[in-house]
């Protein structure tokens, strides 16, 4: 067989080898993965989704799963060749779905930015549009890069996250939250923690200049007239405590989380 043929059939075989690995049919039990395929541009791959999921109703992409219980039967009627799970989702749906023969992509929370965009690459790669994360990533970053030259010099407020509310709960050290923090020039007032569960004394202790509170509807007000309150508090006199989008704080992909970055820069240092 001459040498030409033996490439040529050598590629062939690449290139199906390719095509098999794209999936065609996903199931994302993963919200931030759902954000990533709409940003992509591959959401027409999605056919089963959690109610947590911020999909286009028009697309009408049925829901197989909560935040943490998955209907096996359902998920099977949709005849995914890929579902993506997290460590949300319990160990044995996992391993029913995997003895179902179905393909799952476990994909861990991402503890920082640079893992968030890792996993947007590795779902880049499944449904064969590995360059066009690679690039979304990079024009990322270069955002970033640009967000960080034009921090303020020699400010560092202290600033605090707040992610729940009963109980009161914080952004700690290795977390992509930790990363708001750090990029934004400031520091964490919980850098000394590994837990999050705090009390409103601790963070009163801390007097942080800056709070974010990271929630949902009426929720985020109470807590931010909570604070308020406590008008020895640094945040409170200078009235910076603010309500963060939880949809796009939460669960960011590379272009959100540069998104909520880009806004709590300019509420810190306005």
């Amino acid at each position: 067989m001459k040498k030409s043929h033996i490439v040529l059939i050598l590629l062939i075989i690449c290139t199906l080898t390719i095509s098999a690995q794209e999936a065609k049919r996903i199931v994302s039990l993963i919200p931030w993965i759902t954000k990533g395929l709409y940003l992509m541009g591959e959401q027409n791959r999605l056919v089963g989704c959690t109610s947590y999921c911020p999909v286009v109703v028009t697309d009408k992409i049925p829901v197989v799963a909560s935040a943490v219980n998955v209907s096996l039967e359902k998920t099977l009627m949709l005849k995914p060749d890929l579902v993506f799970a997290s460590s949300l989702i319990k160990p044995e749906t996992i391993d029913n779905l995997k003895k179902l023969g179905i393909k799952v992509e476990y994909m861990p929370y991402p503890k920082s930015f640079e893992e968030i965009c890792t996993n947007f690459i590795r779902v880049g790669e499944l449904v064969g549009q590995e360059g066009k994360a690679k690039t979304i990533v990079a024009q990322q970053k270069e955002r970033l890069a640009k967000l960080k030259a034009g921090i303020p010099v020699g400010k560092h407020p202290k600033i605090f996250i707040q992610i729940g509310a009963k109980p009161l709960f914080c952004a700690v050290p290795n977390t992509f939250m930790d990363d708001f923090v750090s990029f934004s020039g400031g520091t964490n007032i919980a850098s000394e923690l590994k837990n999050g569960n705090i009390t409103r004394e601790y963070v009163l202790k801390q007097n942080p200049d800056v709070i974010f509170i990271v929630t949902m509807g009426i929720v985020g007000e109470e807590e931010r007239d909570i604070w308020q309150k406590y008008t020895s508090l640094s945040a409170s006199k200078s009235k910076h405590i603010y309500i963060l989008d939880s949809d796009k704080t939460c669960s960011p992909t590379p272009v959100l989380f540069v998104d909520a970055l880009e806004e709590m820069l300019r509420l810190t240092y306005k």
